[in-house]
């Protein structure tokens, strides 16, 4: 039986939604402006599944300056330098733990998705969201340990296998969530938003969609 614990923190990072930053891969069919439209959705309805899940403190690690998307309840911590792999350690550390990691690209997350890793915690466990591009989607520790990060291969087919190894070779009991499907192409955005029709993420596709944009 897994043991009660402390309630857990929630991370998310992501980058402020600005034209030409954000969502680069999404251009063409969409325009800059519309792929920051996008992004800022799909974040929004990411902060609102966290908002509305039980937590002991909610911070969003962001690469960019708030904007008015952000709402009440939030904390917000700049991103450190350096590759994706030491800003997610650096992101960890802002927290004794249990901590729980999820990124702004699944708009379709929700708070029952995330309730199994937000139910209690026992020594030497992590949760682990696998991504359908082979990376992750969401990562859950103990205590911050920047070993099990650093290192591992951002942004590669592999990103998942070894994030997953690193867990497992440190002795940890690795739980998963569902696999989700990141938004990082055109083809992400029409199979995300259909799976969540009444989010922000999915009004916002349709607008950009009634605009004329070429698909």
């Amino acid at each position: 039986m897994r043991a009660q614990s402390a309630p857990v923190t929630l991370l998310v990072i992501a980058k402020a939604p600005v034209p030409g930053r954000v969502k680069t891969r999404l251009t063409p069919p969409y325009s800059p402006e519309e792929a920051a439209r996008i992004a800022e959705a799909a974040l929004a309805d990411t902060l609102d599944a966290v908002l509305a899940a039980p937590a002991r403190r909610r911070v969003l690690v962001l690469d960019g300056a708030p904007g008015p998307w952000l709402p009440p309840g939030i904390e917000v911590v700049p991103q450190c330098a350096g590759g994706l792999d030491e800003r997610l350690a650096a992101a960890f550390a802002l927290d004794a733990g249990p901590a729980l990691l999820v990124g702004m690209d699944t708009p379709q997350v929700s708070p029952a998705l995330l309730a199994p890793a937000l139910a209690g915690w026992g020594p030497g466990e992590a949760w682990f969201g696998p991504a359908a591009d082979g990376g992750f989607w969401s990562l859950g520790l103990t205590a911050p340990d920047p070993s099990l990060l650093r290192g591992v291969p951002m942004s590669v087919p592999e990103t998942g296998a070894v994030q997953r190894r690193r867990l497992v070779d440190a002795g940890l009991t690795v739980h998963e969530l569902p696999p989700l499907r990141d938004v990082d192409t055109a083809a992400d955005v029409d199979e995300v938003a259909a799976l969540a029709p009444g989010g922000r993420f999915a009004r916002t596709v349709a607008a950009a969609g009634r605009q004329g944009v070429a698909r």
